[in-house]
């Protein structure tokens, strides 16, 4: 491509005026945003919460997208049949699954080794959405913490951990897999 070349449309860098090349009109319009701020706090419109000590309260806690769990189902084993649906599924390729042929006979196969890298994740639901035996499901547990990149990393225990942690607080979502509809 040449600058000559009749297809190629020059545009000229627009002339700032007097207001356009002073700062005031911009740090007044930032100052004000700000001032609108202050006020509101202090008439009492914002609630701050000052988090480890205080919990936050979160108006539908079953809406909100948390931690992962595997389900179980009636027989107290692992739901998940090893598709693989909800690893494509991923957008940020946080679950790694490695199958093994079932050693029950509804189902071909089941997941030997199922992580998800909680770190990576962006908590889309994805995966949930995926999955057509409802295996996993993204619950409302929010404070999730660790002190290393290992301990972010759940394996199938701990997966099953927090299924069983939360089975009473909030039961499966899928009614045709034993669950309530929401």
């Amino acid at each position: 491509m040449h600058a000559d070349d009749p297809n190629i449309t020059w545009i000229e860098e627009p002339k700032l005026g007097l207001t356009g090349r002073m700062y005031l009109p911009l740090l007044a319009q930032g100052l004000t945003t700000t001032f609108k701020h202050i006020s509101r706090s202090l008439r009492g419109d914002v609630v701050t919460v000052s988090y480890p000590d205080e919990e936050p309260v979160i108006g539908n806690p079953l809406i909100y997208r948390g931690v992962h769990r595997l389900n179980k189902d009636a027989g107290g084993r692992v739901k998940c049949v090893a598709c693989f649906l909800c690893a494509t599924a991923c957008p940020a390729h946080c679950i790694d699954i490695i199958a093994e042929e079932s050693p029950w006979p509804d189902r071909e196969k089941y997941p030997q080794s199922f992580t998800i890298d909680e770190l990576r994740c962006i908590y889309c639901g994805m995966c949930e959405e995926a999955c057509p035996v409802d295996a996993i499901e993204l619950t409302s547990l929010y404070n999730l913490t660790g002190r290393s990149r290992e301990e972010m990393i759940f394996d199938k225990e701990k997966l099953l951990s927090v299924f069983d942690m939360t089975k009473d607080k909030e039961p499966m979502q899928s009614p045709a897999m034993g669950g309530t509809a929401t």
